[in-house]
C-alpha cells in the first residue's frame, strides 16, 4: 500500500476489454492509487493535462486511435509515464512502442504484482524528472560533441549544418547514456538496463535499432562510424569528445 500523502498518484487505464480494465482498476485502487479508466482515449493528450495524470496504462489495440498513435501524440507534449499493455508479443510492436516514447511494455497475461512494481518505479522516476526542472539531466541542459548540441530539456538535437531533430524518448535516453559514458565500451546489457529499466530477452535487438537511428540522424556512416563505434562482441563506444 502507498504511504499516506496529499495526492496519491493518478493512473489512467486505457483498455477496451472490460474485464481487463476492471481487474487493473481494482488492483491499483486497493494499493492506494487514484484511478481513472476508459475504453478509448482519442482525447488522451487533453485528458492527461486536465486530470494531472502521472501514469498511463495504454493498450495498443484500441478502437479509434491505436495505442502507438496515442503514444506518439502524448510524448510530443508530455513527460507522463507510459506503459503499453497488449496481448501481442510481437517484437516489432515492442520496439516501435519504445521508439515512440513509451517507458515500458508488458504483454498479457501479466503478473499484477510485477506490473505494480513497474508502475511504482516509473511514477517515481517521472516525479524525479520533474524535480530536475530547469537544471536539466545531471545538471546539464546542453551537451556538445562533434559540432552537435543536445538540449536535454527539449530532447532536441541540433547539427552543425542546421539539422534539427526532436528525439523520441528511447533515442534520447540512449544518446544521454552515451554522453555520460563517453569513451567507455557499454554492453547491450548495460544499455538496455539504462534506457528501459525493464526485463528483456537476449534476442531483443531494440538497442541495435536505436543505434542505427541515432547514427542516421548524426550523419554517422554505419559502415565507417566516427561517433558511435561498434565494439564487436562487446557493445558500443561513444568516441566523440563531449563538453
Amino acid at each position: 500500500m502507498l504511504a499516506a500523502s496529499a495526492r496519491p498518484p493518478h493512473i489512467l487505464i486505457v483498455e477496451d476489454e472490460l474485464a481487463s480494465r476492471a481487474l487493473l482498476a481494482s488492483y491499483f485502487r486497493k494499493e492506494g492509487y487514484r484511478i481513472s479508466e476508459t475504453e478509448r482515449a482519442d482525447d488522451l493528450v487533453r485528458r492527461v493535462e486536465r486530470d494531472q495524470v502521472d501514469l498511463v496504462l495504454l493498450d495498443i489495440n484500441l478502437p479509434g486511435k491505436d495505442g502507438l498513435t496515442l503514444t506518439r501524440e502524448l510524448r510530443a507534449v508530455s513527460r507522463v509515464g507510459i506503459i503499453l499493455v497488449t496481448s501481442k508479443g510481437d517484437e516489432v510492436d515492442r520496439i516501435v512502442g519504445l521508439e515512440l516514447g513509451a517507458d515500458d511494455y508488458v504483454t498479457k497475461p501479466f503478473n499484477p504484482r510485477e506490473l505494480l512494481v513497474r508502475a511504482k518505479n516509473l511514477i517515481a522516476r517521472v516525479a524525479d524528472a520533474k524535480k530536475l526542472g530547469q537544471a536539466g539531466l545531471d545538471g546539464n541542459a546542453e551537451w556538445h560533441f562533434s559540432g552537435w548540441t543536445l538540449n536535454s530539456l527539449k530532447r532536441r538535437l541540433d547539427g552543425p549544418n542546421g539539422q534539427n531533430h526532436r528525439l523520441p524518448q528511447g533515442e534520447f535516453k540512449l544518446l544521454h547514456t552515451f554522453l555520460t559514458h563517453a569513451g567507455q565500451v557499454l554492453s547491450r546489457d548495460q544499455l538496455m538496463d539504462a534506457i528501459h529499466d525493464r526485463e528483456w530477452t537476449p534476442n531483443d535487438r531494440s538497442i541495435d535499432v536505436l543505434v542505427g537511428r541515432l547514427r542516421r540522424k548524426l550523419d554517422d556512416n554505419p559502415t565507417a562510424p566516427e561517433i558511435i563505434l561498434t565494439a564487436h562482441g562487446a557493445g558500443y563506444l561513444f568516441a566523440a569528445e563531449v563538453s
